[in-house]
């Protein structure tokens, strides 16, 4: 252990492991300044900073990060179409960086020797945040709690920190009939935890919170017109009322509102964690979803073929590095480089239906497109020799051809 009264800026939510890891902090002869970035969930921070303060924090910094979260980390996992094994659009993994250059920033105004956090030894969010000041501040060293044995051995679980939480006054947003774990922000709200650790159990139907239920969404879809330019979102126009949005902060809460209302967005899987387990997650994400399916739809009209496989082959691979906690690391930005590289072209309309928990694409427009109507239409020839075809489908066959004559010797 470390001097007494040296100084640890912790990662601080008002949940329940933050509260009590604060506390214990404390007890252990640290100099506790609580770190809050306000990244677009629901929170009333002035209930959270006197909290904090009650509970025993010299210094309480609620860090808005909002306009930095959509423009710097949210944008370009949408221009990258980042999506962790074909489901996750990953909006724990993005946020934990965004909130890693705030509370590195607040280490170094504040001369604190070191970091806390109050993830799970088992989970992916230390990694992220441990990885991301290894980038940003390699000199500050790391308080993990739940890796450490005097605090792992006192608490072997959450039914543990209740009873700590009780004994030492700290007031909780959950009880242990609902005890799963949320993490929400502007993109979305992650559930762990509890009942959820049960994959055969169905998510309780009380716990979501950004959408509906698809079944009791309305009857009437909603229509939503949405411009790109360079693959970032610009412009959203709610074609019923006519209601437009440029501000980025504005587009995506927006975007959550309508697809919430609709029941988008809903995903319950079984993920694999970069540690090595498997683990069951709940996830909403209503506006992150229609993004996605616009952005892309743009993507498959205006980029050329082969750059599209390409950008998606790299997108795979970013996702899979922006998972584990590679957001600054040298490799993540360089892919993150050559896909917003292919977004050039990506510029223009798409329209969508929202209906009944699905987005439907309606049309899209671009001005500057590979789309060809004469060369494709099937009522014009155009600059297309359909001989061509001939020798092209022959070429293609040697091998088919080849296959076929040698497998008649085996």
């Amino acid at each position: 252990m470390p001097e007494l009264g040296k100084t640890v800026v912790l990662a601080y939510s008002g949940g329940l492991d933050t509260s009590c890891v604060l506390v214990w902090l404390r007890e252990q002869g640290y100099q506790v300044v609580a770190y809050l970035a306000n990244i677009g969930q629901e929170e009333d921070f002035d209930a959270a900073r006197a909290k904090a303060t009650k509970l025993g924090a010299v210094k309480v910094i609620i860090d808005d990060r909002r306009e930095s979260f959509v423009a710097d980390f949210i944008w370009p996992a949408v221009q990258c179409g980042l999506i962790y094994e074909k489901r996750y659009l990953l909006g724990t993994s993005i946020a934990r960086p965004c909130i890693v250059k705030g509370i590195v920033q607040a280490a170094l105004d504040n001369d604190a020797s070191y970091i806390s956090h109050g993830a799970t030894g088992k989970g992916n969010d230390q990694v992220r945040f441990e990885l991301g000041v290894a980038a940003l501040a390699p000199k500050v060293q790391i308080l993990a709690p739940w890796r450490m044995s005097e605090f792992y051995n006192r608490f072997q679980g959450r039914t543990d920190l209740f009873e700590y939480a009780k004994q030492n006054g700290i007031p909780l947003p959950v009880t242990p009939k609902q005890p799963w774990s949320t993490d929400a922000n502007l993109l979305h709200i992650s559930f762990e935890s509890g009942i959820l650790e049960k994959p055969n159990v169905e998510a309780p139907k009380d716990l979501y919170q950004m959408t509906c239920d698809p079944e009791k969404a309305p009857d009437t879809p909603q229509i939503v017109s949405i411009d790109f330019k360079h693959g970032v979102p610009v412009r959203v126009v709610d074609q019923t009322s006519g209601t437009e949005y440029t501000q980025p902060y504005q587009i995506l809460e927006y975007l959550n509102t309508a697809g919430g209302q609709h029941g988008i967005g809903r995903v319950d899987l079984v993920e694999n964690r970069f540690v090595g387990l498997k683990s069951r997650g709940v996830y909403e994400c209503p506006g992150g979803e229609i993004l996605y399916r616009a952005h892309l739809d743009l993507e498959t009209f205006a980029m050329d073929r082969e750059v599209f496989h390409f950008k998606e082959e790299l997108g795979v691979k970013l996702a899979k590095l922006v998972y584990n906690g590679f957001w600054f690391s040298p490799e993540g930005r360089y892919l993150f480089d050559c896909v917003q590289a292919s977004q050039n072209a990506v510029t223009g309309t798409v329209n969508c239906k929202l209906y009944k928990g699905s987005v439907f694409v309606l049309s899209r427009d671009a001005p500057v497109s590979l789309y060809n109507e004469q060369l494709v239409s099937m009522d014009v020839q155009g600059d297309y020799n359909p001989k061509d075809a001939q020798g092209f489908i022959q070429i293609n066959g040697i091998r088919l051809r080849e296959h076929h004559r040698v497998s008649q010797l085996q």
